[in-house]
């Protein structure tokens, strides 16, 4: 929304997009496909056509991964890595809409093949018409779980039930932002409607907290849970299934505003975001953000703010005059889909309890193999008081995906063998990348660069 709201108002844009086609996760789709099982699906058709109606000014560059943004003289240097080679966009303004990735709580097991993150699961079944499993649990808390397992019921799959960590009724506490999203509530009744008619439980205060296997999943133990998410004695119970699909909400991707030195915040869901005004505009000039990287809310507050976003840095490079009415317009939508989006993180917190599922040999960095007992000796015996600090000592968050999977949990280990909460320093010490994406190092010896100017990007 961003791009093609500043082509329409006369800025040359150019769009880098790391897949290979528009949408993003939310209407991540295949050639062919005609949006029947995608919501919002006429509003991403009418995105589409904008960028060929603007094609002369908006240059959409497809399979470029983005991997660093620097400040030059004139405005900035976006680097991208499009089929091994690096290309550099020069332009005046930025807007970052990096999206954001599963958060992962770490649990006995969930390293074992068969244990997938629920947006890995839907994006193979969007993306590439791949169903994950047969047998299917999904467990985690938010909303996010009701598409994802009617996704797979709908495609064949027997989802044995979904396992929702938290209580939802606790939107009950906010009945006015809740009854304004009139359009989110009849699409959580329609999922609601696709589990009862493949008759799968939907089970509050219970979660996935061991899977089990050897070579691969075989079986997931359920529990319920209090209040603080510990697990309630006598509770367990053993499911035989083939995969397990997990999810506790997003982790924002703010590299790229970090690189930039935007002024950043821990958001009401304890991700850490860049700070934004009523423009979209970061503390650092020039740069835009929009999306979960300001803030994770949903693809319709993305757009809105893409929308704002992409106005404003069209106003900075050509000149043009605002349109108020257009503004105030997007103001209130934001407004309200930002309401609904803080009513969802009180809905849906993280309980501190889960550490409690953990044992000492408990994997929480993958990449490396640290383990929940190397942090906490890492922390208690050898005086590492921050996420920084345990990573040189124990090395969570050193490995392929730096820190990408484990950094929260890592962060909120930490701080609870610290005996305090999680900070923005924890958070950001884990986050902060020069480098946003795998590049090989061959690569950056041997760049082989092209440029291409744009007005805004």
């Amino acid at each position: 929304s961003a791009a093609t709201a500043a082509a329409a108002h006369g800025a040359r844009v150019a769009l880098l997009d790391a897949a290979p086609r528009p949408g993003g996760q939310y209407w991540r789709h295949r050639p062919a496909d005609d949006g029947a099982a995608h919501h919002d699906w006429p509003l991403f058709q009418r995105l589409r056509t904008a960028l060929e109606t603007y094609r002369a000014r908006l240059d959409h560059l497809p399979g470029h991964a983005v991997w660093h943004v620097e400040r030059t003289a004139d405005g900035f240097a976006t680097h991208a890595l499009c089929d091994g080679v690096s290309r550099e966009v020069l332009s005046r303004t930025v807007v970052v809409a990096t999206g954001a990735y599963d958060r992962q709580l770490p649990f006995p097991g969930w390293t074992l093949p068969g244990v997938y993150t629920a947006g890995g699961v839907q994006a193979l079944l969007k993306g590439h018409g791949v169903v994950a499993g047969r047998r299917v649990v999904v467990a985690g808390t938010g909303p996010f779980l009701l598409p994802v397992a009617s996704g797979m019921a709908e495609a064949g799959a027997t989802v044995l039930g979904v396992f929702e960590a938290g209580r939802p009724t606790a939107f009950a506490r906010h009945p006015l932002t809740t009854l304004r999203a009139a359009a989110k509530l009849g699409e959580a009744a329609h999922y609601l409607r696709t589990l009862r008619r493949h008759r799968i439980p939907y089970r509050t205060r219970t979660t996935v907290v061991r899977a089990e296997g050897t070579d691969t999943v075989t079986g997931a133990a359920v529990a319920r849970l209090d209040d603080r998410w510990r697990i309630v004695p006598g509770t367990r119970r053993r499911l035989e299934c083939d995969t397990v699909a997990v999810g506790y909400g997003f982790t924002p991707q703010t590299e790229i505003p970090l690189q930039l030195g935007c002024a950043m915040h821990r958001d009401a869901d304890g991700s850490l975001t860049a700070r934004v005004d009523t423009r979209q505009r970061s503390t650092v000039p020039g740069v835009y953000v929009a999306g979960e990287a300001c803030g994770v809310g949903g693809a319709q507050l993305a757009c809105a703010e893409g929308e704002l976003a992409g106005l404003h840095a069209a106003y900075v490079t050509t000149g043009t005059r605002p349109d108020p009415r257009g503004i105030a317009r997007l103001l209130r939508l934001r407004a309200a889909r930002r309401g609904f989006a803080a009513a969802l993180h009180a809905a849906y917190p993280v309980r501190p309890g889960w550490r409690e599922w953990l044992t000492a040999d408990t994997v929480v960095c993958r990449c490396e193999e640290v383990t929940a007992g190397a942090i906490r000796q890492a922390v208690e015996e050898l005086g590492a008081t921050d996420p920084r600090a345990v990573k040189l000592c124990a090395r969570p968050g050193m490995g392929l995906c730096q820190g990408r999977v484990c950094g929260y949990a890592t962060a909120a280990l930490t701080a609870a063998h610290a005996g305090r909460d999680v900070t923005e320093d924890d958070l950001r010490g884990l986050a902060s990348r020069p480098v946003a994406q795998p590049v090989p190092l061959g690569l950056l010896r041997n760049a082989t660069v092209s440029h291409h100017d744009e007005e805004g990007a």
